[in-house]
């Protein structure tokens, strides 16, 4: 097996074992260099390669989507009833079951369709970013747009954008499980393997797209794009799995399926009575009880419920959240609980040194905000620092022990890297220490890079035939690898600066004995002199306090878990308004070996969770679910990725987040503000309010229809409605009605409410009350209409041309019922939602034509109404606005005394 790719070298030979190369040779294949490719290089190999994406299954066209539609049993009953109408020689009650059945599939897949385009919109959004080396810079760039020559960084939490040869490793370690199945990371180096036939998971010096950096650090050359990569191959299959169904979806399939039953049944059972007492021909009433049970079953339930989900999610991006799992839009209606991060999310993420504390306790003031190094360090009375001694000592370590790039690029200064990094690179700048400059003089040799899980990170570098170490990271940490250092002093200032609201980081260095390479995995320093804190401070999003605010006024628990010093979390907790007293405060240490119980306690007491490991934040999202909460968390790093897993919502960053994160969770933000969050939370309460508006409309048009055919029957009436009249009934007021309630907008009170149960079923008291009262309402109208005009000696033909207009416009006048449960339709402005307005008025306006229009006529057996019905008609079916009405009114009454009768009764509790 050799490592041979679709793609040719850009030399235009056949491609290489890239593994059995040496590092530079590699480079000379791909006609690159240790600078990278220029960008106008870049771009021609991006014409002559394509673009690195995968190859994806294609979207399913118009014809596909529009015969999906016909995969239904009602369609194959349908189709039945229209080849029995047939058969007896009703040539044109068949034609209409078939034109029914044509404007079903493209109303259905249009709706499909939309749906589709807005999922393949909101995947645009998800973009995986690159580091690459172009033009000698490192710059983000979007993966797609990597090209075979690139010089690309990996580091812990990415996933490897392309096929790379590896060119240097600091402890780098890939998980390749997705290649090779090998559960455990591998390590990696540059070095080449001698065996060009060596299997995949044996090429150590390769990292391949898709997978994912564990830890470390490492620089590749990229040799293989798109379908040429080895997970590229592997495409194909993967494409073709289709995704599950939101749970929302399914509960409504099984819910449909659970009416089509009942009304199946009553269809039956009223074709049967017709069949018994007025001696209608069993081949008549077959077509009829079809055509009443696929006018009241809301076959459409599902499609429109997708649409509604797939609208939200859109609204959603719009707003900054990008929906990867159409669950979330509904789950999000029910979060009781956010676990957020403090730095990115609720604070700006744009750390500012602020102070410095020295062994000689000397204290300077830093000035200046923002990543650029404008500004000055002076001293404890305003005096200019001396940027000598142990002050030049600290600045030495904070820009050595770094792996970000801050540089002036014409009149502007550039920055790329982590914001703590980058924010220790502007202090180094302001005091005259350039990391350009100090490399140069002690060239790094080996490093270890930061992760949560040491709490500190360093550096080793070549000075004078000897070599120094950088070391940065927590106080107590970096405390553990000094020599006489005065711990308690030390401990104690950094709780000073901490009291502040400062985020404190501790400094080390010193000469070490013993020599490290590049190739070893150095061991932890030790025996260090310790040279200073430093105290940034990272202000609060402007936005944030509102949101929280918000998040308390919807019955949203708001808590911090923080890997920060307990004493700097609460300083921003107290800004925020989430605590106030240190009491507040849990200690990841305190959850140490937790028992559950004292977890949940915990999460019921704490609103602060201060140096927590991604283990414990775990342990504390299964402590809230147990407590019965749901769950929403933050996350950006590579170990969050269990916790944003085992969430009812992971919300992961879009900027500042790794790839792994993004992955596993549910929501990214795109701009890694908390307040997103909250506007997605509003986002998806206005969604799961419009599902059930949507139901509501739905099980009332089909009650109405069985009740008002099923008295007729079983008094001895004739039937009220032909089987054409059910389906043109069902065509003009279910065609795109349940479809606009879902574009309704919010009322901006969504935030004012306490969060629903995610086990509350949809059908409840209120929806059982609305569509039973909605439902008799219509179907006394009906019938009693149609039983008196017939008792008037009005024509059969007549009556039930009266009764189809009245039903028409009864349920068109309910789609404006459905718009809010509890709001007055008249308190909400038709402009809110001119697809409905649209709707209902092109519905209307359809059966007015249909009247007058000759060919309509003899299909649907229905002619122009008196003048009279003009008058009476639309009268009866506005008295349904009235009684709909007098429901809200009703219940918001019984609401207001059932929460003053609660009032009541706490105090005796």
């Amino acid at each position: 097996m050799n490592d041979a790719t679709s793609q040719p070298t850009v030399a235009g030979a056949a491609a290489p074992s890239w593994h059995a190369l040496p590092a530079q040779d590699a480079l000379a294949r791909t006609a690159s260099s240790a600078d990278g490719l220029s960008r106008e290089e870049a771009q021609q190999r991006l014409a002559q390669f394509g673009r690195n994406v995968l190859p994806a299954q294609r979207s399913p066209g118009w014809l596909a989507i529009g015969l999906r539609q016909l995969r239904s049993p009602l369609i194959y009953v349908l189709l039945a009833a229209a080849v029995v109408s047939f058969a007896l020689g009703d040539v044109t009650d068949a034609g209409f079951i078939g034109i029914v059945l044509l404007v079903n599939s493209v109303i259905g897949g249009w709706q499909e369709w939309r749906a589709e385009q807005q999922s393949q919109s909101l995947q645009k959004l998800l973009r995986i970013r690159a580091t690459t080396l172009r033009d000698g810079e490192m710059a983000d760039t979007d993966a797609a747009e990597l090209v075979p020559g690139d010089i690309v960084a990996l580091e812990s939490g990415q996933l490897v954008p392309a096929d790379l040869r590896l060119l240097s490793t600091q402890g780098l370690e890939i998980a390749e499980a997705a290649l090779t199945g090998e559960s455990l990371a591998v390590v990696k180096d540059a070095a080449a393997v001698s065996e060009p036939d060596a299997a995949l998971a044996d090429r150590s010096n390769m990292a391949y797209a898709g997978s994912l950096v564990a830890r470390g650090r490492g620089v590749g050359v990229t040799v293989a794009t798109g379908a040429g990569t080895a997970i590229g191959r592997l495409a194909s299959a993967m494409s073709a799995t289709r995704s599950g169904q939101p749970p929302l979806v399914q509960r409504m399939e099984r819910f449909s399926r659970t009416i089509a039953a009942v009304v199946l049944l009553a269809s039956g059972l009223i074709g049967a009575v017709g069949v018994w007492v007025h001696d209608d021909s069993i081949a008549a009433m077959f077509v009829f009880a079809v055509a009443l049970a696929v006018s009241a079953i809301p076959e459409g339930l599902p499609v429109a419920l997708t649409v509604a989900l797939a609208i939200a999610a859109r609204r959603m991006a719009l707003r900054g959240a990008i929906v990867r799992r159409l669950p979330a839009v509904e789950g999000l209606g029910s979060c009781t609980l956010i676990a957020s991060d403090k730095t990115g999310t609720l604070t700006c993420n744009e750390l500012t040194a602020r102070e410095l504390w020295l062994p000689d306790e000397a204290r300077y003031t830093v000035s200046g905000s923002g990543y650029a190094p404008t500004g000055t360090i002076v001293g404890a009375f305003g005096e200019a620092a001396a940027t000598a001694g142990n002050l030049h000592h600290a600045l030495q370590v904070a820009a050595a022990c770094n792996e970000a790039d801050l540089y002036r690029r014409e009149t502007s200064w550039r920055w790329r890297g982590d914001p703590t990094d980058i924010a220790l690179l502007a202090l180094a700048e302001k005091g005259g220490v350039s990391r350009e400059q100090l490399l140069v003089e002690r060239p790094q040799v080996n490093a270890i890079p930061y992760e949560p899980e040491r709490r500190y990170a360093a550096t080793w570098h070549a000075l004078d035939g000897a070599t120094w170490v950088a070391v940065k990271g927590a106080p107590e940490r970096v405390l553990q690898m000094c020599r006489s250092a005065s711990a308690d002093r030390i401990l104690q200032a950094a709780e000073d600066m901490a009291q502040r609201g400062l985020r404190v980081l501790a400094l080390a260095g010193g000469l070490t004995a013993h020599p490290v390479t590049p190739q070893e995995t150095p061991a932890e320093p030790q025996g260090l002199e310790f040279v200073g804190l430093i105290g940034l401070i990272d202000p609060l999003r402007p936005e944030v306090q509102d949101a929280v605010r918000r998040c308390a006024a919807a019955g949203i628990r708001v808590v911090m878990v923080t890997g920060d010093h307990p004493t700097t979390a609460l300083a921003i907790a107290r800004d925020l308004g989430i605590a106030a007293r240190p009491q507040e405060v849990v200690h990841g240490s305190a959850l140490q070996g937790a028992s559950p119980e004292t977890l949940e306690l915990a999460v019921e007491r704490g609103t602060v969770f201060a140096r927590v490991t991604p283990e414990q934040k775990l342990a504390l999202v299964d402590a809230a679910q147990r407590a019965g909460h749901f769950v929403a968390v933050t996350g950006d790093g590579v170990n969050d990725a269990p916790a944003l897993r085992r969430a009812n919502i992971g919300v992961a960053m879009g900027l500042g987040g790794t790839d792994v994160a993004r992955e596993a969770s549910d929501l990214v933000l795109s701009d890694d503000n908390f307040a997103t969050i909250v506007a997605g939370v509003e986002e998806g309460r206005i969604a799961y309010q419009n599902i059930r508006n949507v139901v509501y409309l739905l099980t009332a048009a089909g009650a109405a229809e069985v009740l008002t055919v099923g008295l007729a029957v079983v008094i001895g009436l004739p039937i009220p409605l032909l089987p054409v009249q059910l389906l043109w009934l069902n065509l003009v007021t279910n065609g795109i009605q349940d479809v606009a309630l879902a574009f309704e907008h919010g009322r901006g009170d969504e935030l004012d409410t306490p969060p629903r149960r995610p086990d509350d079923p949809i059908f409840d008291r209120l929806m059982i009350e609305r569509a039973l009262f909605a439902g008799t309402w219509m179907a006394a109208l009906g019938f009693g209409a149609f039983a008196v005009l017939l008792r008037m000696d009005m024509p059969l033909e007549q009556a039930r041309n009266a009764l189809l207009l009245l039903m028409v416009l009864m349920q068109n006048v309910d789609a404006f019922n459905a718009r809010s449960e509890t709001r007055s339709a008249f308190a909400i402005p038709l402009r809110n939602n001119r697809l409905l307005v649209l709707g209902v008025v092109g519905a209307l306006a359809i059966h007015v034509l249909a009247l007058y229009a000759p060919l309509m006529q003899r299909v649907l057996r229905i002619e122009p109404v008196a003048p009279v019905g003009w008058v009476a008609l639309p009268l009866m079916a506005l008295s349904l606005l009235a009684v709909m009405e007098l429901h809200k009114l009703w219940w918001a009454r019984r609401a207001r005394a059932a929460c003053s009768t609660m009032e009541l009764d706490l105090p005796r509790r």
